[in-house]
């Protein structure tokens, strides 16, 4: 059945977009969406690792999987048959979580990482490489949130801590496995951001002036949409994708309870509006979403001039120019 008649098929007979027809049709979905190719390679070194890829199936790394949205969005790529590389700090949280999705059924396999660290994300990046061949989906979900703290922090690498954590490094792990991406095409990369965005002072990224959490953290979201616009240019006609959203406002994850924050958006509206990124058919390079509609984030996104001031920065705060 063709991709534009499977869907008319489930918009007829299921009705109105529920959760549950969210769910139950995102494999069919995801695979017409991206339109694999027949077959893959399942290993390195012409050898299969344990919880590797079978022959054809799809590969998607998820940061920040071992709670929260990123986790919830895992467990429903693996039910869909996705080999999910889960990716967090916490190495019980990751394990369990594997745990969890192979005696479901699916395949998995987890890398811990601490984004405060660029070498962590290198290293992350390298074994990447190392153990798979393809790569068809890159879900930079991992992050912090604004941490109530009067001055800012500065991880070992000299960078304020949520431009580092949020963004620098899905910055320098989207560089480096974007050739994967790219061999594995029609691929995806999609940036978890936030309709909390405020403008980077290229000057002071690290905020010596004027601090404040939450401007922290709204700059940091915001450089990730504006990178997706820049990356969305760079890699026009790749077959390469990549959007960039707000999720949801304030959904009972980690971050939003252990900061004592009242729930807004149940999480479901979270991982529905990225399913949605996932297994649409049609999405536009670089676009931005509120939820499940295309939005317009604050202008500093669409200024060529800042895009291209903030690659450069990145660049060389990460060492890749």
């Amino acid at each position: 059945m063709l991709a534009h008649q499977w869907i008319s098929f489930m918009e007829r007979t299921m009705g109105a977009r529920s959760s549950t027809l969210a769910a139950a049709s995102a494999a069919v979905l995801l695979a017409l969406a991206l339109a694999l190719p027949a077959s893959v390679q399942a290993g390195n070194h012409g050898e299969r690792l344990p919880m590797a890829p079978e022959e054809g199936q799809m590969v998607a790394l998820v940061t920040g999987s071992t709670s929260g949205l990123g986790k919830e969005v895992a467990r429903q790529l693996a039910a869909h048959g996705v080999h999910v590389i889960v990716h967090g700090r916490n190495i019980e949280r990751g394990e369990l979580l594997v745990e969890e999705i192979e005696e479901a059924g699916g395949s998995a396999r987890f890398y811990p990482a601490d984004f405060a660290l660029m070498a962590n994300v290198q290293a992350l990046a390298n074994r990447i490489k190392e153990d798979y061949d393809r790569l068809d989906l890159l879900l930079n979900n991992a992050g912090l949130s604004a941490r109530g703290t009067e001055e800012a922090q500065i991880t070992d690498d000299g960078n304020e801590l949520l431009l580092q954590v949020n963004y620098l490094s899905h910055f320098l792990l989207t560089h480096e496995l974007l050739p994967m991406l790219q061999a594995s095409a029609p691929a995806r990369i999609i940036h978890t951001a936030s309709g909390a965005q405020a403008p980077l002072d290229f000057d002071d990224p690290n905020m010596e002036n004027n601090y404040t959490s939450g401007r922290a953290y709204g700059q940091s979201k915001l450089a990730q949409i504006t990178y997706s616009n820049a990356l969305a240019r760079r890699i026009e006609g790749t077959g390469v994708t990549t959007v960039s959203l707000h999720p949801g406002t304030f959904m009972p994850t980690r971050m939003v309870l252990g900061a004592g924050i009242e729930p807004q958006d149940d999480l479901e509206v979270g991982v529905n509006a990225i399913m949605n990124l996932i297994t649409s058919k049609e999405i536009e390079n670089g676009a931005y979403f509120n939820r499940q509609e295309q939005a317009r984030a604050h202008d500093q996104a669409y200024d060529e001039e800042a895009q291209r001031k903030l690659w450069e920065l990145s660049e060389r705060l990460v060492g890749t120019r």
